[in-house]
């Protein structure tokens, strides 16, 4: 699981994108998610839901809602925005979540937004993406959100994009931040469903993932560079996650 930060603070946020047999761990971010299938199915998990995907139906993910995809056999469009897209929306909702994701969008929506490109008006992209909230906000029921839960996983996330590649510990995390360590450690395991090491290795294990197939360093340097002081440890972390060595990983990725 991890926490994508690459569009985080960018006024009007809008990528818009479109794939085959689409599967994607466990994550979240600080945007609004719609997803739509035009082709087959796709299995999504919300927050602990699991909603079935087929064509007329459509997810709207909220900001900070954990969740994956995976849709073999499925042809999907994908639209992550901003919350700032849809500035009214996002303060109406700033401290609900919808009790259910699932809604049926109008067609006519749907292909507005089939429609849009790059270089679009951003006065057709909001009213847009306006008519899309509208359509979910019709249909849907909220309860209160838990900001306070909801911030501080933001601030632990961001911790182990600062802290990856050095010293990144649970006991430095609540010297930091001020609370119990036995409190962060109940509430990420709460939130997520896993330990905090667990998640940071994970995130260095991504961290290497990319390192060795856009780089030609060693494995050594990865391992280095992602926060390991050990070989030895990295390549049983990345054998558990990856299931297969460091160089079997590169060799296998650059084939393909």
């Amino acid at each position: 699981m991890f926490y994508e930060f690459q569009h985080l603070g960018i006024p009007e946020y809008l990528k818009k994108e479109y794939g085959k047999n689409f599967v994607f761990p466990v994550h979240l971010h600080h945007t609004f998610e719609f997803i739509t299938v035009l082709e087959g199915k796709m299995s999504v998990t919300v927050d602990g839901n699991e909603y079935t995907l087929t064509k007329g139906k459509a997810l709207l993910i909220f900001p900070d809602q954990i969740h994956s995809l995976s849709g073999k056999g499925s042809f999907h469009m994908l639209c992550i925005f901003s919350p700032d897209l849809v500035k009214s929306y996002s303060a109406k909702v700033a401290d609900k979540i919808a009790i259910s994701n699932l809604f049926c969008p109008d067609e006519r929506i749907v292909n507005a937004i089939n429609s849009l490109s790059d270089s679009s008006d951003i006065i057709l992209k909001k009213g847009i993406f306006y008519c899309l909230c509208a359509a979910f906000d019709e249909q849907a029921e909220y309860i209160r959100r838990d900001s306070k839960s909801t911030n501080l996983m933001h601030d632990i996330f961001k911790f182990v994009e600062t802290n990856y590649n050095k010293e990144c510990t649970l006991k430095k995390l609540s010297k930091e931040m001020g609370f119990s360590y036995s409190y962060l450690s109940r509430q990420f395991k709460k939130v997520t469903g896993m330990s905090f090491n667990s998640y940071v290795n994970r995130y260095r294990i991504s961290n290497a993932c990319h390192q060795l197939l856009a780089s030609d360093c060693s494995v050594l340097r990865c391992a280095l560079d992602c926060g390991y002081d050990s070989l030895r440890s990295f390549n049983r972390n990345f054998r558990e996650l990856a299931g297969t060595t460091p160089n079997e990983y590169r060799a296998n990725q650059k084939i393909t």
